[in-house]
């Protein structure tokens, strides 16, 4: 991950844009990021937190792999139909 120079949300696109060391630039479109990963409201808000507040660290969870371990981690979600 030592190959990242700066991240940043761009709200026009909703997308991270990625700027690399060798010069080229990656953008990432969250709302695709969020269909997959997120499956309610508690991660997609996360991840809004992330994108919005730690972009190079969201960046970092997607590059490596690691994005649902980190969800399942910080969000605390019981399903109506497991309370009863």
């Amino acid at each position: 991950m030592n190959y990242i120079k700066s991240c940043e949300f761009n709200i026009d696109t909703a997308c991270v844009e990625v700027k690399l060391i060798n010069g080229s630039m990656v953008s990432i479109d969250c709302i695709a990021v969020e269909n997959e990963y997120a499956n309610n409201m508690y991660e997609t808000s996360e991840l809004d937190y992330l994108i919005y507040n730690e972009p190079m660290s969201y960046v970092r969870l997607l590059l490596s792999g690691k994005m649902e371990e980190y969800l399942r981690n910080s969000t605390d979600y019981t399903p109506l139909s497991e309370l009863r």
